[in-house]
């Protein structure tokens, strides 16, 4: 029984740290969006945030954005609630809430982040992408 217990708390232990580790980060990502998702923009980044009126990530996710694009040329924030986009969030293989895809200006999904991104970590990025 006690190695049982101590096997589960180990087990525990690694699944908290490395979900620890993801949370917020940036990381590449590949695939296009689903058709007719969302509105192509020519020359622009799209950060394209998932979310859901009870998330409360959600809203620093929003914060870090908005402060994103009001510093940022060719940058827009287009954000969906998951609820109402279920097709969209099975397709791209959305878990959790808040998610962040950066979207290059073809279409293509660059980065991808679940919950809430640094913001100089995310403008790092959007910088790279833009510059791609």
């Amino acid at each position: 029984m006690t190695i049982v217990v101590v096997a589960l708390l180990a087990f525990a232990t690694v699944v908290g740290l490395v979900y620890r580790a993801r949370y917020g980060r940036l990381h590449a990502a590949g695939g296009d969006l689903p058709e007719g998702l969302l509105t192509p923009a020519r020359d622009t980044v799209t950060l394209l945030h998932f979310s859901s009126a009870t998330c409360a990530p959600c809203r620093q996710v929003r914060a870090v954005c908005a402060d994103l694009v009001g510093g940022l040329d060719g940058v827009r924030h287009v954000e969906l609630d998951a609820d109402e986009h279920l097709d969209a969030v099975r397709d791209l293989g959305i878990w959790r809430l808040p998610t962040l895809l950066v979207v290059d200006r073809r279409g293509n999904i660059a980065q991808r982040t679940v919950g809430v991104p640094d913001r100089a970590s995310l403008r790092a990025t959007v910088t790279e992408v833009l510059a791609a």
